[in-house]
């Protein structure tokens, strides 16, 4: 048998628990109860509505724009990218995708079982724009499309090249600020959603493991 007959060996990936997960996860928990410190008694103060303001009040024409970014943190996404991923074999990505997807109903009731504070139609009032088919009332804290859009940014970035890994980031970015100028959250509410969203999917990058890096340190 000539070499060009031989099979090519299948290269086995190689996966590691990082300690920089660990970390994230930390600073992701950190940020999110220091939030629930500011938000406890329900009210938005003043620097975080001079926030909302900025956002909520760019121009309506954006609204197509940033309108489908935000469906990025659709709960359905979640498994819809774990069977994306189970197809490419990519099985660990799979079931922590799906994991997370059941971690953020969870731990996002946790939240807000703790710590109440209600939409901006509320508790900004009047002044706050209201796009599409946003709810005047309602919890608001946290928000459940960033804390899904972190935890899968966490979960795919270590599989993609490195000079593509910020995109998944960029993608949580215009899910935080979609948010805020639809008049669906508080700059506090995606900043905290963000932060459980990074603990979940760091925590289980830490349980399922991430390929070694191949393209470089």
């Amino acid at each position: 048998m000539s070499d060009l007959d031989k099979p090519v060996p299948v290269t086995e990936v190689e996966y590691e628990r990082r300690p920089s997960d660990a970390l994230a996860a930390a600073v992701g928990l950190a940020v999110l109860l220091a939030g629930m410190g500011v938000v406890r008694d329900g009210h938005v103060p003043d620097w975080e509505r001079s926030v909302f303001d900025a956002v909520n009040g760019l121009p309506g024409a954006l609204y197509p724009v940033l309108w489908p970014f935000q469906q990025i943190g659709v709960i359905v996404v979640g498994p819809i990218l774990a069977i994306v991923a189970a197809l490419l074999r990519r099985y660990r990505l799979a079931l922590a995708l799906v994991l997370a997807t059941v971690l953020k109903l969870v731990l996002e009731r946790v939240v807000k079982a703790a710590v109440t504070r209600e939409r901006p139609g509320t508790s900004i009032g009047a002044t706050a724009e209201l796009r599409g088919d946003v709810s005047v009332a309602g919890e608001s804290f946290v928000s459940g499309h960033a804390v899904l859009a972190a935890a899968m940014a966490c979960l795919i970035a270590p599989y993609l090249p490195r000079q593509w890994r910020f995109v998944p980031w960029v993608l949580v970015g215009l899910v935080m600020v979609g948010r805020v100028y639809v008049g669906a959250h508080n700059p506090l509410d995606v900043i905290c959603g963000a932060a459980l969203g990074v603990a979940i999917g760091s925590g289980l990058n830490l349980v399922v493991g991430v390929p070694v890096d191949q393209y470089g340190k």
